[in-house]
């Protein structure tokens, strides 16, 4: 009976360690490391290193997402305030300094012209 409770024993001590050596997983919506920089290792990063994700510019609402905390225009991230956003850029002020996040789209935006008002423009064209 003693060597069933050691082969028990020694199973269970054998389970409770597999954890330690298991990997931990990657998040595949994490933002890759090189929008994160440093502050990927932290779990509250700062304002100068803080990349904007999504902006939502409407008729009835500014707001853009940083390092996953959504802010409205005139809100405040951690010391800074942010003070404009556009389809170019955020930029938010703190005491005596400004900074700007640049937003770089990867989205393509082509101006669509009704067909009515392209046989227009190309009327007129003619007409020069």
């Amino acid at each position: 009976m003693a060597a069933h409770l050691t082969r028990n024993l020694a199973a269970v001590a054998l389970i409770a360690a597999l954890p330690a050596y298991a990997q931990g997983l990657n998040d595949p919506t994490r933002p890759p490391a090189e929008i994160l920089g440093d502050a990927g290792q932290d779990s509250e990063a700062s304002v100068g290193s803080s990349p904007a994700q999504v902006v939502i510019i409407s008729s009835d609402r500014r707001q853009a997402t940083i390092n996953g905390r959504t802010v409205s225009l005139g809100g405040r991230y951690g010391d800074a305030t942010l003070v404009r956003i556009s389809d170019e850029e955020i930029v938010l002020e703190k005491a005596g300094s400004t900074e700007i996040i640049r937003l770089y789209s990867s989205v393509n935006r082509k101006m669509r012209v009704s067909p009515d008002r392209a046989l227009r423009d190309a009327a007129e064209k003619r007409e020069d």
